[in-house]
């Protein structure tokens, strides 16, 4: 059996590399999709689509509907959602991706650091699982194939 996981979560560094590549080190059967991470691609989809806005907040309601295209059939599609909330980056995204996934009554493993737990309590809450790192998110996951 393989799992599908969606990886939502801000896309300004390589946190997804990290758990694509320790998921492999693990052997465990998953293949993972996500937001757009080419943040450019992700801003100008609309354009690029549609032609020309006449300014920017047009420009950004055309990207956010082809972006929320491709997040809700992704993970629509999903097995599993793993949601990063960091430090450093504002995690709207996040936030939209993980109650997506518990409207659509996906499973859900939310990471965030002890920093964050009273802004994210309602949502952890809501959440399958709350862990800190992606190790154990990837330890949570790992524990779905064991047979003993």
């Amino acid at each position: 059996m393989e799992l599908t996981v969606y990886l939502a979560g801000q896309i300004h560094d390589n946190w997804r590399d990290e758990v694509k590549k320790k998921s492999r080190e693990r052997s465990l059967p998953l293949s993972f999709v996500g937001p757009m991470e080419n943040h450019s691609r992700s801003d100008d989809i609309g354009e690029e689509i549609l032609g020309e806005q006449p300014g920017n907040i047009a420009k950004d309601d055309a990207a956010s509907d082809f972006n929320n295209l491709r997040t809700q059939v992704l993970l629509g599609k999903s097995d599993i959602v793993i949601a990063l909330f960091g430090e450093k980056y504002k995690q709207w995204n996040s936030a939209m991706d993980a109650s997506a996934a518990i409207a659509m009554n996906k499973p859900l493993i939310i990471v965030r650091p002890k920093d964050l737990h009273h802004p994210l309590k309602e949502l952890s809450n809501k959440a399958n699982v709350t862990v800190e790192n992606v190790d154990q998110a990837l330890q949570a996951i790992s524990y779905i194939f064991e047979e003993e």
